[in-house]
């Protein structure tokens, strides 16, 4: 018999003391965790055990622990702040690289009884109204708002990485240097203004968010992003492109920002048409995750590519 069928109701998370309304003991709590049917997510909260399992990714299961802690919070009558910083990001979509698994709650004050619980980083920051909002029944902060919070507590690359994902969603650069201005003098800001000033909001991939980070280190040409280039065989869009050199660079193996499966259909029209580019003189330069960390090789390479191009181009 699964969990759902032996706990009444049609809740999925269930905070310690619903458990023992619906008629468990502590005894038969753990006999469940045991057996899986149920799974122990944070202090005091279980979820079903083949739903929790069946949810498609660490977010997703982030995304319900925060429900989980609210739930405690309404519990005790503290509803008086918003989730923030990693927490938001994740309840926006926004793609996190190597997030840590805390709650992030920005709130007024930081008397709460569920601020305090180890999985709890609490901030005590009056968030203006306009910087919160509800997404998918939780108070969160605003997507603009949120990825500045992230920019000031991350590494410069991860904040990067968060920042592309959110202008591509389409955040507000408005909006966002109207939080910047407003959090002027806040530990982290300068580097949050940093990061905005270099993100790019044509960025599809965390490769890509590092590909062009990388190519800017390298002090040479930045090239642009998504270009489109007709071919005789249709219509074919780079990732990167250096098109008085006729030159691209395409980032191969990506986690795209949205979920994208091309179909070997799609594939085999994409490689005609880059067939085409070569035809007509363009270079390819394929790169996937390793060459990242490889900057003097992969400059290299670019160099030669660019040289070779011009050289051609001027005989």
């Amino acid at each position: 018999m699964s969990s759902h069928q032996q706990i009444p109701g049609r809740n999925k998370l269930w905070l310690t003391f619903e458990l023992k309304d619906r008629g468990l003991t502590e005894l038969r709590i753990r006999e469940m965790v045991s057996s899986s049917q149920l799974i122990r997510v944070r202090r005091g909260c279980y979820a079903d055990g083949p739903w929790w399992r069946g949810l498609v990714d660490d977010d997703a299961r982030a995304v319900q622990i925060l429900h989980a802690h609210l739930r405690a919070m309404e519990t005790v009558g503290v509803l008086d702040g918003a989730y923030s910083h990693t927490s938001a990001a994740r309840v926006h979509g926004v793609y996190l690289w190597r997030p840590d698994p805390l709650i992030h709650i920005s709130r007024p004050s930081s008397g709460s009884p569920t601020s305090h619980a180890a999985d709890v980083r609490s901030y005590k920051a009056m968030v203006p109204p306009s910087e919160v909002t509800w997404n998918s029944g939780l108070p969160v902060t605003s997507l603009e708002r949120t990825v500045v919070d992230c920019s000031r507590i991350f590494a410069y690359q991860s904040a990067l990485i968060a920042a592309e994902s959110s202008f591509w969603m389409g955040a507000d650069r408005e909006l966002v240097d109207s939080v910047l201005s407003r959090m002027r003098g806040f530990k982290g800001i300068a580097r949050a203004r940093q990061v905005m000033a270099n993100a790019s909001s044509l960025s599809e991939s965390p490769g890509e968010t590092l590909a062009l980070d990388s190519i800017r280190a390298m002090r040479i040409p930045v090239p642009e992003q998504q270009l489109r280039v007709e071919t005789r065989n249709g219509p074919h869009r780079l990732d990167f492109a250096w098109r008085e050199h006729k030159v691209a660079l395409e980032f191969d193996g990506r986690s795209k920002y949205f979920d994208y499966a091309p179909t070997n259909e799609v594939l085999f029209q994409e490689r005609r048409r880059e067939k085409a580019l070569i035809e007509e003189g363009w270079t390819i330069i394929r790169i996937e995750w390793a060459d990242l960390f490889r900057e003097v090789e992969l400059r290299e390479r670019i160099m030669r590519a660019l040289l070779k191009n011009r050289m051609g181009m001027s005989a």
